[in-house]
């Protein structure tokens, strides 16, 4: 019997991983995840600075003629301190004097001779300092365990002067064809045959979302073929197949894999498309089977799949998350009873449900961005109603639990 969607993902997410991890230096830690928790070694700033360039005065002066008794520029190590009614010149990220109370910013200043100013608009006390500590406080976390890194993650760790942190290791995936009846996108075809789309789609998918992707090759119909590929994609973290899982498919895939002993976690799934799904595993080699048409595996490789390749990741953000918004410019009616899937666009205001859906279709998700997944109690969609839009193309993921289905 098809498990639900809910209980399929609650089943992914707590599915056991064994993850290795690697030191490697920042400059290569973009779309990775953090392996250790690390801490801020130091303030920042490290000392109070100037965040223009002006004059530092104390803020009772600020109404006063003041004589400019010397200059600070940034990478100094100028322990000068303010007098009544004097200033001292100071550059962009220089350290302020111990007593200086505000900095004025040159353009608010009248020039009345070479070392003299005046002080020409309101003045806050305190203004335009930088404090020791304001931007990022000593031990505070920067980095935690199961954390995405990108390029501003790198900048936190630069400005500490940290160069190599661990992370965890990317997953291994195998990805395999089988069926005669297809052939690979590099190999002749006769007018009664087709090119099997689903494997490559796989293959640079699964490279996209931070994996290494090997191809073994394409099985031919019998069972020892198919086997020899399980065998030799063992060790990966995930295999990926798709097709020869429903009742009736020529092939022998199913068969195959329970000769290697194949531990199914579940079979089916409650949706629309892809029921036929297949989640198990060989000893701790996860196997995700996926439905024969291109569409219907697409998107349910999107809704689960990246579910399953986040955990393998490391990262604690496993959840789909959503956007909400406006159903865009039209009804849309649908068999209640099932959740349903419908790819579509959207364009950061509303969403269009693609005009094309049927399961068997290629070209529909090279012109969407997203998807919604609607209710199985739902019967129609009008225009404006609110939609929980998942994004395909970009990644959109939480770490709390949150409910993606729109019931109205």
């Amino acid at each position: 019997m098809a498990t639900s969607v809910e209980n399929a993902i609650d089943i992914i997410s707590k599915i056991p991983v064994n993850l290795d991890y690697e030191i490697i230096p920042i400059e290569n830690t973009q779309d990775r995840v953090c392996a250790q928790r690390v801490f801020a070694t130091s303030c920042l700033p490290k000392f109070n600075n100037s965040a223009m360039d002006g004059y530092a005065i104390i803020y009772e002066d600020k109404e006063n003629e003041l004589d400019v008794i010397d200059t600070i520029f940034a990478g100094d190590d100028n322990t000068t301190l303010l007098e009544h009614n004097k200033c001292i010149k100071i550059m962009t990220g220089a350290r302020v004097p111990a007593n200086a109370s505000a900095i004025i910013p040159k353009e608010d200043t009248q020039e009345l001779s070479d070392n003299k100013i005046k002080i020409e608009k309101n003045v806050r006390e305190f203004q335009h300092i930088r404090f020791i500590g304001e931007d990022i406080k000593l031990g505070e976390i920067l980095l935690d365990i199961g954390e995405d890194i990108n390029f501003s993650k790198v900048t936190l760790l630069a400005s500490q002067g940290v160069s190599h942190i661990k992370v965890y290791k990317k997953p291994k995936v195998v990805v395999f064809a089988s069926g005669e009846e297809l052939k690979l996108h590099y190999e002749k075809i006769e007018d009664h045959q087709i090119y099997n789309s689903n494997t490559p789609t796989f293959i640079a998918r699964a490279k996209e979302l931070g994996c290494e992707v090997t191809f073994i090759g394409q099985a031919q119909d019998s069972i020892e073929s198919i086997k020899e590929l399980i065998q030799n994609s063992l060790s990966a973290d995930l295999i990926i197949t798709s097709g020869g899982v429903s009742v009736g498919d020529a092939d022998f895939t199913k068969d195959a894999f329970n000769e290697l002993n194949f531990e199914t976690i579940f079979d089916g799934i409650a949706i629309k498309p892809g029921k036929p799904t297949v989640f198990g595993k060989i000893d701790n080699r996860y196997i995700l089977n996926l439905p024969g048409n291109p569409l219907a595996s697409a998107l349910i490789f999107e809704l689960f799949g990246k579910i399953i390749i986040q955990k393998l990741l490391g990262s604690k953000n496993i959840y789909p998350s959503f956007i909400e918004t406006k159903l865009k410019d039209e009804e849309f009616t649908t068999r209640k009873g099932r959740i349903t899937v419908i790819p579509g666009m959207f364009d950061g205001m509303s969403f269009e449900i693609s005009q094309k859906r049927s399961p068997g279709m290629v070209s529909i998700l090279s012109s969407c961005n997203s998807m919604i997944v609607i209710d199985e109690s739902l019967e129609k969609l009008k225009e404006g109603n609110l939609v929980k839009v998942l994004p395909i193309n970009w990644k959109f993921f939480t770490e709390e639990k949150k409910d993606f289905l729109t019931y109205e």
